[in-house]
């Protein structure tokens, strides 16, 4: 399941003006243009030019004339007729026809943080979430452990640009929202792609369904709960993978997102006609359970091993029993479900930020909603336990287990997290030890890093480890 990456050729387009184009007009190149079958591509003018596709915003770099190309050095030329008029753009040998001038306010919105006028730190004012009755308590950053100067410190880098690309931020502590921010032309009603944080709701799912006996448990194997007549490289090894070794990326298939030659890669499982035949198909390479590679395919198998055994399917069984308990209607998630190649969502989905921290809250208060059990405490524990690691980090059930380093007066410190992240900076963090449910959208896609780690690491946690050992409190940097 190909959760967190569009099509290369859009994906990877990267940000900056040279001074050779300068005196092209950016605005020239504005419009909607066709793009795939059914899709289409914005192209905008903002802090720079940039490609939206999806909702997701990349950045276009300059090469020449009416040239651009991809960080990958793919050359984007745009065309013009004989009035100089643009209409169109070349990819891969194919013409992509301007459809019109125009793109969408919320495409626009991309440009910047906020509306000229609003955009400026020194105008910022904190103002405690609003109470909207759905279950999630409210308070004033002032009265918690953050302080004002937190909120005022996060918004101001935001809007002056050092943290780009940011769309919400939401802190929740000791039972209380306390800040809420949406920047970009987002808001809390507005719902956010989740990419691969999706991973972390499926794991819910599969607990679910154990938790009501549909799967006996993480040790039920996987192959008797599929339909399928036989499989590619034959391997008696297949028939002891189990639903915990998928959950914790340890198949043994040979499924690495992270490896240009692995055969399971999303980009190759992305293109089948069925993730979860093709994953199923993959060679051996590992005995199950013993070693652990990023390997999206394998939520496919997880996802259509739950469907299997509860004779719904996932999005239907989500909404009866998880997203309903959590007030959160169907009207207010989008999620197309369908683990073949038509799938251009790639079966991530999509959530507004704050039903994004009920599901945050939900893990951290043991499975409980408002006192009634939703996830068994037992599913709590054993999916954010250690089972594996996945690139170097510790990883539980598709939730990871990281730690972000804290810098003290005392010298650097390594602080536990739990998290489901998405690529761009899709993050539902729970820090325990500082009772932090932190939730994050972005749109920093593809990019090294993201600023949900810097904010948490260089502003959120400084504070709260000095508030905890009693230390003198100073403002957050900016």
């Amino acid at each position: 399941m190909r959760l967190w990456v569009f099509p290369i050729a859009v994906v990877m387009l990267a940000g900056g003006l040279k001074a050779q184009q300068s005196a092209a007009r950016l605005a020239d190149y504005v419009g909607t243009y066709a793009d795939a079958p059914g899709h289409t591509l914005e192209i905008v003018d903002g802090d720079g030019l940039f490609a939206v596709v999806d909702e997701a915003k990349y950045p276009l770099r300059p090469a020449k004339g009416d040239e651009f190309t991809t960080i990958s050095g793919q050359t984007i030329p745009f065309l013009r007729d004989t009035s100089g008029k643009v209409t169109g753009y070349e990819q891969d040998g194919k013409l992509r026809p301007r459809i019109s001038t125009t793109v969408t306010p919320e495409a626009a919105a991309l440009g910047r943080p906020r509306p000229k006028g609003q955009d400026s730190p020194a105008d910022y004012r904190y103002h405690a979430p609003r109470d909207l009755h759905d279950g999630i308590a409210v308070g004033d950053i002032a009265h918690s452990d953050l302080g004002v100067a937190t909120a005022s410190s996060i918004v101001g880098a935001v809007l002056n640009g050092t943290y780009k690309d940011l769309h919400s931020v939401l802190l929740y502590q000791h039972g209380k929202l306390v800040l809420e921010e949406y920047f970009y032309g987002y808001s809390a009603e507005r719902q956010h792609q989740l990419r691969s944080a999706t991973k972390s709701i499926v794991s819910s799912l599969a607990g679910i369904a154990i938790d009501r006996g549909a799967l006996s448990g993480v040790n039920e194997r996987v192959l008797p709960l599929m339909s399928y007549q036989s499989y590619g490289y034959p391997d008696s090894r297949k028939a002891a993978m189990t639903v915990g070794d998928f959950l914790s990326m340890s198949s043994g298939l040979d499924c690495n997102d992270h490896s240009s030659t692995s055969p399971g890669r999303e980009t190759v499982i992305d293109n089948q006609p069925d993730w979860v035949k093709a994953t199923l198909d993959l060679p051996m390479i590992n005995d199950p359970g013993s070693r652990a590679y990023y390997c999206s395919g394998g939520v496919s198998v997880v996802g259509r091993a739950i469907e299997n055994a509860v004779h719904l399917q996932l999005p239907e069984f989500a909404q009866t029993n998880l997203f309903e308990p959590l007030g959160i209607a169907r009207s207010d998630w989008t999620w197309n479900y369908d683990l073949t190649n038509a799938d251009k969502e790639y079966s991530q989905i999509h959530l507004r930020p704050r039903d994004m921290l009920k599901l945050g809250i939900l893990f951290a208060d043991g499975g409980r909603w408002h006192g009634r059990q939703v996830i068994s405490k037992s599913w709590i524990s054993t999916s954010l336990a250690e089972h594996s690691h996945v690139d170097n980090v510790s990883y539980g059930y598709f939730w990871w287990r990281p730690w972000l380093n804290v810098e003290t007066a005392a010298g650097s410190q390594h602080v536990d997290v739990l998290a489901a992240q998405g690529n761009g900076g899709q993050k539902i963090y729970l820090v325990p030890q500082y009772d932090l449910v932190a939730v994050f959208t972005g749109g920093g896609y593809n990019a090294e890093s993201t600023p949900p780690n810097t904010i948490m690491a260089e502003i959120i946690l400084p504070r709260l480890m000095k508030v905890a050992t009693g230390g003198k409190v100073s403002s957050p940097p900016k």
